[in-house]
C-alpha cells in the first residue's frame, strides 16, 4: 500500500508540473514567458535524460564526453524551442523558423564533433569512437523531438492532448493487459506487454481523441485526430519497447530514480520521444504541403 501512494503522488507531481508548464503561458498572461518557461522544462528533461543515458553507458565501460554532451542537449533544445517565439502565425508550422534552427543545430555540431574526436586524442579510452557516439546520442534521441514540442504546444495546441492520449493508451494497455492478456507481444523486451493489452490501449486513445480532441483544435479534421491517436497508440508503444530494449542492453531495470515508483526521465518520456518527431511531420505535411 505504501508503495501505491509513493507511486501516486510521484505521478502526480510530473503529470502537474508537465501541465503546468504546457499552459504556462495562460498561468502567467504572456505567450513569450509561457514558452520560456516550457523550453526551460524541456532542457532540463533532456540533460536528464543524457545523464541517465551516460550512467548506464559507464556500466559497459564506455565513457561520453558528459561537459560537451550536456552542452549540445541543453543547447539544441533552446535553439529548437526559442525558434518558436520568432514566429506569430497562429496555425502553421513556422517551417523557415524550424529550417534555420536546424542549420544552427548542424553548424554546432560540425564544431563539437570533431572537437570532441580531437579530445579523445588525450584520453586514455579502450572505446574512443563509442566515447563519442553515445555523447551525441541523447541529442538525437532525446534533445531533438522534446525541442520540437513547443511547436505543437503553441501552434495548434494539440501538446496537451497528445500527452492525454499517451496516458490513455498506457493506462488502458495495462488495464486491458491485466484482464485479457493472454499473447505475449514481444516477450524478449518486455515479458509483460500482450497484443491483447496493446489492442485495448489504441481503441480507447482513438475513442478519446475523437471525443475530446475537437475541443482542443477545432481546425483539426477527425481523421487528423484518428491518426494522431494512432500515431499515439502504435509509436508509443513501440517507443516503450526501444527504451526497454535500451535498459536491458545495458542490464538495469530503470533508467533512474528521479520518480520514486515510476524511474527516470526516460521511462517517463519513451513513449513522447518517438511520438513527438512522427506527430510534427505529420501536422506539417498536412496543414503546409
Amino acid at each position: 500500500m505504501k508503495t501505491f501512494w509513493i507511486r501516486t503522488l510521484s505521478a502526480t507531481v510530473y503529470a502537474l508540473l508537465f501541465v503546468g508548464c504546457i499552459y504556462a503561458g495562460c498561468l502567467t498572461g504572456s505567450q513569450i514567458t509561457g514558452t520560456i518557461i516550457f523550453i526551460g522544462f524541456l532542457s532540463f528533461v533532456a540533460v536528464g535524460c543524457s545523464y541517465e543515458i551516460y550512467r548506464m553507458a559507464r556500466k559497459h565501460r564506455i565513457s561520453p564526453l558528459k561537459g560537451p554532451g550536456y552542452m549540445i542537449t541543453g543547447l539544441t533544445t533552446i535553439i529548437l524551442g526559442l525558434s518558436m517565439l520568432f514566429h506569430n502565425t497562429p496555425y502553421e508550422i513556422p517551417i523557415y523558423d524550424v529550417s534555420f534552427a536546424f542549420l544552427r543545430l548542424g553548424l554546432l555540431l560540425l564544431l563539437t564533433v570533431p572537437l570532441c574526436l580531437i579530445i579523445q586524442l588525450w584520453r586514455k579510452s579502450k572505446r574512443p569512437l563509442s566515447d563519442v557516439a553515445y555523447t551525441f546520442f541523447p541529442v538525437l534521441y532525446a534533445a531533438l523531438p522534446l525541442g520540437l514540442m513547443p511547436f505543437m504546444n503553441n501552434q495548434w495546441n494539440v501538446m496537451m492532448m497528445i500527452l492525454i492520449m499517451v496516458w490513455v493508451n498506457d493506462s488502458f494497455a495495462y488495464m486491458g493487459g491485466s484482464l485479457f492478456g493472454r499473447h505475449k507481444m514481444w516477450q524478449r523486451h518486455s515479458p509483460g506487454k500482450t497484443w491483447e493489452g496493446t489492442a485495448c490501449g489504441i481503441v480507447f486513445t482513438i475513442a478519446v481523441a475523437l471525443i475530446a480532441g475537437p475541443l482542443f483544435h477545432t481546425q483539426l479534421l477527425w481523421y487528423d485526430w484518428m491518426v494522431l491517436a494512432i500515431i499515439c497508440g502504435i509509436i508509443g508503444t513501440l517507443g516503450d519497447l526501444v527504451e526497454s530494449m535500451m535498459k536491458r542492453s545495458f542490464g538495469v531495470k530503470d533508467s533512474g530514480n528521479i520518480m520514486p515508483g515510476h524511474g527516470g526521465f526516460l521511462d517517463r518520456f519513451d513513449s513522447l520521444l518517438t511520438i513527438t518527431p512522427i506527430a510534427f511531420i505529420y501536422l506539417s505535411e498536412r496543414f503546409l504541403f
